[in-house]
């Protein structure tokens, strides 16, 4: 249980004060923490819990519209600002302290083919589509209404239809 609490205040602490009143997103988050320690979770407790996630995660996906896996492994510190429209593939990865902004999508271009990587601290831009088997490094930025279809470099920033990197400035 700890490290389910040890996630979700990681989350919180981007969410600014009192969430649970201002940001719908914040139950999609929740839902998905402890679904994701349900299936670790041993004995009787977990197996409640297992089959609480189920209908939480269906009822949270549909007043939200955040769609979130229990499957796809997300470090702590995910913010996602501006609920609706997010699509998460189950075997997409994402690492911590990664922003969504409504309308993403993160997945395959064809079926059972391979999804996104994001590292750490990526920003991503309302409506950006993040499609295949693509890396995105440590804080690069997708701009609003992307489609990535190729690895993103660690701190550059990709824009357009299809995307075109942005190399990071150097200081």
């Amino acid at each position: 249980m700890s490290g389910l609490r040890q996630t979700l205040r990681a989350d919180l602490a981007r969410y600014g004060r009192r969430p649970w009143l201002r940001e719908q997103s914040v139950y999609a988050v929740a839902v998905y923490r402890a679904g994701a320690w349900a299936d670790s979770a041993p004995g009787l407790r977990g197996t409640l819990a297992r089959k609480a996630y189920w209908p939480a995660y269906r009822m949270v996906e549909t007043l939200t519209g955040i769609s979130l896996p229990k499957r796809a492994p997300v470090g702590p510190g995910l913010r996602i600002h501006h609920f609706g429209g997010i699509v998460i593939h189950d075997d997409a990865r994402i690492g911590a302290n990664c922003t969504l902004r409504h309308g993403v999508t993160i997945g395959d271009r064809v079926a059972g083919g391979p999804v996104p990587v994001l590292e750490d601290e990526v920003d991503i831009g309302a409506y950006a589509q993040l499609l295949g088997g693509i890396r995105v490094g440590r804080g690069a930025r997708i701009g609003a209404l992307s489609v990535v279809l190729q690895d993103v470099p660690a701190g550059a920033t990709a824009v357009g239809n299809p995307a075109r990197i942005i190399p990071a400035v150097s200081p």
